[in-house]
């Protein structure tokens, strides 16, 4: 083990702890913890979407799909622009009518409470997983450096950003995700100027190369429900991700809602996108520099150790202990994220209605907080088994894309119909879940397509359901 790589790791890792925790005072209420009192400028929100939308799946998963293949992953890329546009259309307007604390209270106003913690539930299993398999992709950074096994990384990263987003709330939250985020752009920055470096002939030499190979096409222009990285499994299927992840998840609604107002929210939501399509370019290039660099050798039996792998045995020392505290990061920055919006939903969507509001703020702030403890406990447990589910970022998004069509088909039928009501809405959410079942294990679909199968499958089912089931009754607020 390197000391001063080290040092450098410990020291940053020590300092945005302490930068964190130093966001508690002035929180005397759930607006200020989970929504930061609604103080933070837009463009400290449009980091903090990008923390959130990238993390370190991104960073180590994104490298290894152009090393083995090319840049057609930005197919997807486009699609979230499309969603940014469905977004700030529909559902914006209508989470900025009132104060809400979560996406799913918008599902009460519409439905009523058993739809609104239907969603909300959905939320919180799909969420607990996906973040699982984040805890379990910084666990191979941590082993990388400290020679340790999974549950010793497991426990240091789940430590340390678990305490500063137990002190600091949101504010915490979206502060540190600007700090890390500049810090993990920075990092591969520095990786991608040392490869090329590394290369004899530098960046010229190494297009010249990629090119002949096939490595820098990014459309795929041929038609297949099986490839997962076409032009129209791209634009269709990464804007029906984008608009149920950015739409009606609440680990991004809830940065949404942090704006100080609807210009502000969709201001941070479109600036967001430039940010991601700089940052995915990157690290796809990081892949195809390291494909030249390692002379178009098989990738490693883990390919997500690819990135991490080179940064600490090939770079100088003081460069490798940037670049990895630049990936740990990138984790803590989604991991505290993910702590917050599971304890917003936990305590605004169930505890809160069931004690009927009757309890005094600093109670359910305290509330908040140990939520926030229990649900850093649950990811940190999915983790320790999230070993045996392949690569990270492709699992990530697998995993979001079985549910998070149900939602958004769910959203879609409040927002554009009016006479679905409460059972029709359940029915369709049976529809859909039963759909995703079929999609995921009795076909050979690729996720980029998930989505959108479960979203048209659940608003249809439910528009189709509110003329079968008798009684079904209009939603709580006019269309």
């Amino acid at each position: 083990m390197r000391t001063v790589d080290l040092a450098i790791i410990v020291a940053y890792l020590a300092g945005v702890t302490w930068f964190g925790a130093r966001f508690r005072a002035n929180q005397t209420s759930l607006k200020d913890y989970f929504l930061g009192g609604q103080t933070a400028p837009w463009w400290a929100i449009a980091l903090s979407i990008v923390s959130a939308e990238t993390s370190t799946l991104t960073i180590i998963g994104t490298p290894p799909l152009a090393y083995a293949g090319s840049y057609v992953f930005l197919q997807v890329v486009f699609g979230y622009l499309l969603a940014r546009v469905v977004i700030s259309t529909i559902f914006l307007p209508r989470y900025f009518e009132r104060q809400m604390f979560t996406a799913y209270e918008l599902m009460q106003r519409r439905f009523g409470p058993h739809v609104r913690k239907v969603a909300s539930g959905i939320f919180l299993a799909t969420r607990a997983l996906a973040e699982g398999v984040r805890v379990f992709a910084i666990s191979i950074v941590i082993s990388i450096i400290l020679k340790t096994g999974g549950l010793a990384s497991i426990a240091v990263i789940m430590a340390l950003t678990l305490f500063y987003t137990f002190e600091g709330g949101m504010t915490a939250v979206i502060w540190t995700d600007v700090v890390q985020m500049c810090m993990y752009v920075i990092g591969a920055s520095v990786s991608f100027f040392v490869l090329i470096g590394k290369i004899p002939g530098g960046l010229g030499h190494a297009l010249d190369l990629a090119s002949a190979a096939g490595k820098l096409q990014v459309f795929d222009l041929h038609w297949s429900l099986t490839k997962p990285y076409t032009i129209w499994a791209g634009f269709i299927g990464g804007c029906f991700l984008t608009t149920a992840s950015h739409g009606t998840d609440q680990l991004v609604v809830q940065r949404l809602l942090s704006a100080k107002n609807q210009r502000q929210s969709r201001a941070a939501l479109f600036s967001s996108w430039v940010v991601i399509f700089v940052q995915f370019t990157l690290f796809l290039t990081i892949g195809m520099l390291l494909w030249v660099y390692r002379s178009g050798q098989p990738p490693l039996a883990q390919p997500d150790r690819l990135y991490p792998s080179f940064i600490w045995e090939s770079l100088p020392i003081g460069i490798a202990g940037l670049a990895m505290a630049a990936i740990i990061a990138a984790a803590m920055a989604n991991l505290s994220a993910a702590l917050n919006s599971l304890a917003s939903a936990t305590v605004v969507d169930f505890y809160e209605p069931l004690t009927k509001s009757l309890r005094l703020p600093v109670h359910y702030l305290k509330v908040a907080r140990f939520s926030t403890v229990f649900w850093g406990i649950v990811l940190g447990a999915i983790a320790l088994v999230a070993s045996q589910w392949g690569s990270v970022l492709e699992s990530g998004l697998r995993i979001a894309s079985v549910t998070l069509g149900i939602l958004l088909g769910l959203f879609l039928l409040g927002v554009l119909t009016r006479k679905p009501g409460e059972n029709a809405a359940i029915a369709g959410v049976v529809a859909g879940l039963a759909a995703m079942l079929y999609v995921k294990f009795a076909t050979d679909i690729p996720f980029t397509w998930w989505v959108m199968i479960g979203s048209a499958t659940t608003f249809g089912a439910g528009y189709a359901a509110s003329f079968a089931i008798p009684g079904a009754r209009n939603g709580n607020e006019a269309k």
